[in-house]
């Protein structure tokens, strides 16, 4: 038994020799949580810090790679513009369609489109059989009108020289004077009666207007005929004289003088050079496309221009002031109007500007700017269609730039 009791009795006598261990106070648990609150808010503080961070950067970087890379360069300043050539559509000197007066039936046409036809010359006939019969009742109703009044106007003179002697009364002969004014009325009136429907038979009959050409037929034989202007006959043109109609640029509109002498050239005859007058103009500017129409007028007594064509007009003129010639692609087409981008010094850095140009000469490859830019103005070379005002941009390296807007 002793041996199994010297365990035990060694055990407690380990344990009533362990040192005993003093209570943690309340303030310093406290300080350590605190502690250790501080250090995770300060990690987490940090983590915010660098998202932000990052955020910001990713934000820069965006916006600079959204920004448009262009090429900017000065526009080449221009020659002074002695020759403008503008587009002019020709038209004839008169252009007239012609309807019928009256309804009826087309029983014949004598002319066909190309014909040359002159005034007064017989185009179509039209038959009209109930115009006709009510000629034919109107000019009856015209004569017992006529009758009437002349049965009328004896009797009044036969009592006007009666009364004179007292032999009828003033009563009866006032009577048949007030029925002879009466007859006489309806007289009139028949006659007007019959002259409208002669006007309206003779309406069967289509003239030519004036010397021309026809130029469409619509109608033929055996085809009903309504009057008013629902159905064109035939439409007629006179060739003699061709009017063309041009828009010039609002700069130019004071270098114009009526009667002045302008060169003309149509495609369809290369090499050949028309000369025209200016006539008249319309005294007034397009709120809309801010030019100024302009009519021309060209001797064609040889038929050799055809109305409807497209003529290049050259109007000898000075531009008012400074032009620069920039590459066609530089043309920015806006709703608002023709711009040109050109890019300008922000706090920010370069930006867009959109300026409203007008052009003169157009080659294909490179336009004229009569107003709008300047010689400083740097013009984006070849813009892109989602380019706006006050956008950030990128300048290209000016080695990229070298001979910008020239050839």
């Amino acid at each position: 038994m002793s041996n199994e009791q010297k365990p035990n009795t060694q055990a407690a006598n380990d344990h009533e020799s362990a040192p005993e261990q003093k209570p943690i106070s309340p303030r310093l648990a406290l300080v350590g949580v605190a502690v250790v609150v501080l250090v995770l808010a300060g990690l987490a503080g940090v983590g915010i810090i660098g998202r932000v961070h990052a955020d910001t950067d990713l934000k820069k970087t965006t916006i600079g790679l959204a920004a448009p890379t262009v090429i900017a360069a000065p526009a080449r300043p221009g020659a002074p513009v002695n020759t403008l050539v503008l587009p002019g559509n020709v038209t004839a000197l008169t252009d007239s369609p012609i309807y019928a007066r009256t309804s009826g039936y087309l029983t014949r046409w004598y002319f066909d489109i190309g014909s040359s036809v002159k005034k007064g010359a017989l185009l179509a006939e039209i038959s009209s059989p109930e115009i006709d019969q009510q000629l034919v009742q109107a000019e009856s109703e015209l004569n017992t009108a006529q009758a009437n009044a002349n049965n009328a106007r004896i009797q009044a003179e036969r009592y006007t020289g009666l009364v004179k002697s007292n032999a009828v009364s003033r009563q009866d002969t006032d009577t048949f004077v007030n029925q002879a004014a009466a007859t006489e009325a309806a007289v009139h009136s028949a006659q007007a009666n019959v002259q409208r429907l002669r006007d309206l038979q003779s309406f069967e009959k289509i003239y030519a207007p004036f010397d021309g050409v026809v130029t469409a037929r619509n109608v033929d034989t055996g085809q009903l005929i309504n009057q008013g202007a629902a159905n064109e006959l035939f439409r007629m043109q006179a060739l003699q004289t061709l009017r063309v109609y041009v828009n010039l640029p609002e700069i130019y509109s004071q270098a114009v003088k009526r009667g002045s002498k302008i060169d003309l050239a149509f495609a369809e005859h290369p090499g050949k050079a028309y000369q025209g007058t200016l006539i008249r103009t319309a005294d007034a500017i397009d709120p809309v496309s801010r030019t100024l129409l302009v009519e021309i007028d060209v001797d064609n007594r040889t038929a050799e221009l055809l109305p409807g064509s497209l003529a290049q007009v050259q109007f000898k003129t000075l531009s008012a002031g400074p032009t620069f010639v920039v590459p066609a692609a530089a043309l920015i087409f806006r709703k608002e109007g023709l711009r040109v981008g050109t890019v300008v010094d922000s706090p920010n850095g370069p930006v867009a500007h959109l300026v409203p140009v007008v052009i003169g000469q157009d080659d294909g490859a490179t336009v004229q700017i009569v107003t709008g830019l300047g010689p400083n103005d740097k013009v984006i070379q070849d813009p892109p269609d989602s380019l706006i005002e006050g956008e950030k941009v990128y300048v290209g390296s000016s080695a990229s730039q070298t001979g910008a807007g020239g050839k």
